[in-house]
């Protein structure tokens, strides 16, 4: 798959909303002020995050345009996800082959590419979840493989130390999920936390 043009968008991010979807399910009540692998948010601001990624989303494909305006944090962030992933993939399969490229502020951006990022950061999001509930999901190596070539893309130099933390080294032989928090500031076995979380979704 040229991650450019992805050939099945839809189901990239289907896929990712899944994997995060478990994730989510299981935050535990009272769980909120729970430290994250982004060391500037807790589960709260993460789960908060990860709701406004999916909402974007929802902006680009619906409305063909991403506003530069997050969503208001929800009283049951762990509901809202919920809600809000339902209506993404609603209005993803209502317009299959028909996506408008929307604009991300003042840049366009291709839907397909659109709604291949928002996959990429709602999987990743979903591992920073599971690890903050103390859980050992990795992300399935199928998903993985296919997102890494895209965050080697769409992640610059310039995000590092921003919205990312530096990559660090993946031992050899470790499965693609690995490799893809590795690139994007992660240790999948260790304790160490990037910098603060990121997003690729809005400015």
């Amino acid at each position: 798959m040229n991650p450019l043009h992805p050939l099945h968008p839809g189901e990239l991010l289907e896929r990712s909303l899944a994997y995060a979807s478990v994730g989510v399910a299981a935050v535990p009540r009272g769980g909120l002020r729970r430290p994250t692998p982004c060391a500037e948010w807790d589960l709260g601001d993460l789960l908060h995050h990860l709701d406004d990624s999916v909402e974007a989303l929802y902006e680009g494909v619906a409305e063909g345009r991403v506003g530069l305006c997050p969503a208001r944090p929800a009283a049951d962030p762990v509901c809202a996800f919920r809600e809000r992933a339902a209506a993404l993939l609603g209005v993803c399969a209502a317009v299959p082959g028909a996506l408008r490229d929307p604009a991300v502020g003042d840049r366009s951006l291709g839907a397909g590419l659109l709604v291949a990022v928002g996959a990429l950061e709602i999987a990743v999001h979903g591992w920073d979840v599971a690890r903050a509930c103390g859980h050992a999901r990795p992300i399935p190596s199928g998903l993985a493989a296919e997102l890494l070539p895209l965050a080697h893309l769409v992640v610059a130099d310039a995000d590092r130390g921003v919205r990312f933390a530096d990559p660090v080294d993946a031992p050899p032989g470790t499965a693609p999920g690995g490799r893809l928090l590795a690139f994007l500031g992660r240790c999948p076995g260790g304790d160490s936390f990037p910098a603060r979380g990121g997003s690729v979704l809005r400015e």
